[in-house]
């Protein structure tokens, strides 16, 4: 069949209105995972400068004893020259201030402040962020949480390192620990997808987000930007929505190796996954209108991508025609998608991808409307 024909054809079923749409959201596509995403595929950290600078690591923890014993040992042993950790203690109920007495007495360098429970007042983690940012000794901040460990001792090296050339905000990559069963694939999944994107786009000088499990930035730009003073009434928007409001260009990088990556336990529970992927989901209609453009418009254009392609197919006439532009599609994506397995050290995801593409458009949209007809307070994390 060739084009002039292929032309009238669908001029004559009335197709080329679909069919052009088809093409165009292929080519949305195409830019987000040739245009943006493979940014992380082909990133580079360049020549990197060892530094020194003082560092003070700050771990906001509610009822984290268990996970405080487990991963905080290997926080307090990094290997760099000058740093302290900072634990706030947010209204624990168990055995978190006994855990920290004993670390305290091995580890010199470990310092603790507790916020006690109040019944009569309720607040967000940001309040836990600001007081550990407020007893920080040291200009720059490295942020992760209770429940996460470093992959090795060189995490912090690996962070501080990027704050040159008049750096402000660095962001890292925290992923989940590896774990049996489709819901752990599929958080770890969603978590590839989320770190490719907001990654990818810092690195193409458009960030929009970080993630509070691995991220940097100094005290004195906090304190210039007014930390989180535009956003105090919302429970989440502690990492996110500081780095949409003061990110630029010009002040935010990456680092993205291998030894600065953070793994922490995904939840257990579906119901676990959804109200925590609820709580993230309420700062997104906060971001720039330019961020909201973009992350709407990969999903938007996937869905009639596919949606289009189904119904294609029942002219045979076209399908072959039809079959090679999604078969070229598919093939970009799981090159881009293993490169940044790779990359982020994420295995075991590739096949299951192809399914995750598709599930992700259903619960992304069920949440994001849950979200948005329901008022109910969301937890501390």
């Amino acid at each position: 069949m060739d084009i002039a024909y292929l032309v009238n054809f669908l001029i004559e079923n009335q197709l080329h209105i679909p069919a052009g749409v088809f093409l165009f959201c292929f080519l949305i596509q195409l830019f987000f995972y040739l245009g943006i995403y493979s940014r992380l595929t082909f990133y580079t950290r360049g020549n990197i400068t060892a530094t020194s600078e003082p560092v003070s690591v700050i771990i906001c923890a509610r009822n984290e004893a268990e996970n405080l014993g487990k991963y905080l040992p290997v926080v307090l042993s990094q290997q760099y020259p000058d740093f302290e950790v900072i634990v706030v203690d947010d209204g624990s109920s168990d055995e978190t201030e006994e855990v920290l007495r004993q670390l305290k007495a091995m580890y010199p360098h470990l310092r603790t402040t507790t916020i006690r429970e109040d019944k009569k007042f309720s607040h967000s983690k940001k309040l836990a962020v600001t007081i550990g940012i407020k007893a920080a000794k040291n200009d720059i901040l490295v942020f992760t949480d209770a429940d996460c460990e470093p992959a090795g001792n060189q995490w912090l090296s690996g962070m501080v390192s990027r704050f040159t050339g008049g750096k402000e905000i660095v962001l890292g990559y925290g992923g989940y620990f590896s774990r049996k069963g489709l819901l752990n694939k599929y958080i770890r999944y969603d978590t590839l997808i989320i770190a490719m994107q907001y990654l990818s786009f810092a690195i193409s000088g458009f960030p929009y987000m970080g993630v509070g499990r691995n991220i940097a930035y100094r005290k004195s730009f906090f304190n210039a930007t007014k930390g989180f003073t535009r956003h105090l009434h919302l429970l989440s928007g502690d990492d996110d929505l500081f780095v949409n409001e003061n990110a630029t260009r010009r002040n935010t990088t990456v680092e993205c190796s291998h030894q600065s990556h953070t793994r922490s336990d995904p939840g257990h529970s579906i119901r676990q996954w959804i109200r925590q992927k609820k709580r993230h989901l309420t700062t997104a209609p906060l971001y720039k209108f330019r961020d909201k453009f973009l992350l709407l418009l990969e999903p938007v254009s996937r869905f009639i991508f596919y949606g289009l392609f189904a119904a294609l197919l029942f002219f045979p006439e076209i399908s072959l025609y039809v079959l090679g532009v999604f078969a070229f599609r598919l093939i970009i994506q799981l090159i881009i998608i293993k490169n940044a397995m790779i990359r982020l050290k994420e295995n075991n995801l590739l096949l299951y991808s192809l399914l995750f593409d598709v599930f992700a458009l259903f619960i992304n949209f069920v949440i994001f409307v849950s979200n948005r007809i329901s008022v109910r307070n969301r937890p501390w994390k």
